[in-house]
């Protein structure tokens, strides 16, 4: 005669301990899977940025690299421009700063080289002088020219964070 096997029986304790593990487990997956690619990580950072004039597209920054242009850029970076390049674009440029989380696409990845290193001057000096189209990057018409060469040699300084 074949006797059933029957199932341990669980207490109301035991199964409550299941149950709560099997939920710590599923939102630890959904948190990890929500933060896996914050904005920023990408590297590189794909984008579809509209393209400047072909005659400033071309245009090499015509400011020396030097140590007073690179002060001068960050200083504009961190704190005189209005918004604030870090509210977006984060202190190292990795596209993490407060603001990062509510745009789509996210601010860009100055710290990734593989991102930055095929953007001319002429475009980013384009892009922040004229904003950019379909992101949250806005105009910084403002500027001076000096003033956004300046924060070219900056960003293109962020990716010796790397």
């Amino acid at each position: 005669m074949l006797h059933a096997i029957k199932p341990p029986r669980r207490t109301c304790l035991e199964l409550l301990a299941i149950l709560s593990l099997l939920f710590l487990i599923t939102w630890s997956i959904a948190v990890n899977a929500a933060h896996k690619n914050p904005p920023g990580q990408d590297c590189p950072q794909p984008r579809f940025t509209g393209k400047a004039p072909a005659d400033l597209y071309a245009t090499a920054n015509p400011l020396d690299v030097n140590r007073r242009n690179r002060r001068a850029g960050k200083e504009l970076y961190e704190d005189l421009s209005n918004p604030s390049c870090v509210a977006c674009h984060g202190e190292k440029g990795d596209g993490r700063g407060q603001l990062a989380q509510q745009f789509d696409p996210p601010p860009r990845n100055f710290a990734c080289a593989a991102t930055i290193e095929g953007v001319p001057d002429g475009q980013l000096h384009w892009i922040i002088k004229n904003g950019s189209r379909g992101t949250a990057m806005p105009s910084f018409d403002y500027l001076t020219d000096e003033e956004i060469w300046q924060l070219v040699i900056y960003l293109r300084s962020l990716t010796d964070h790397e």
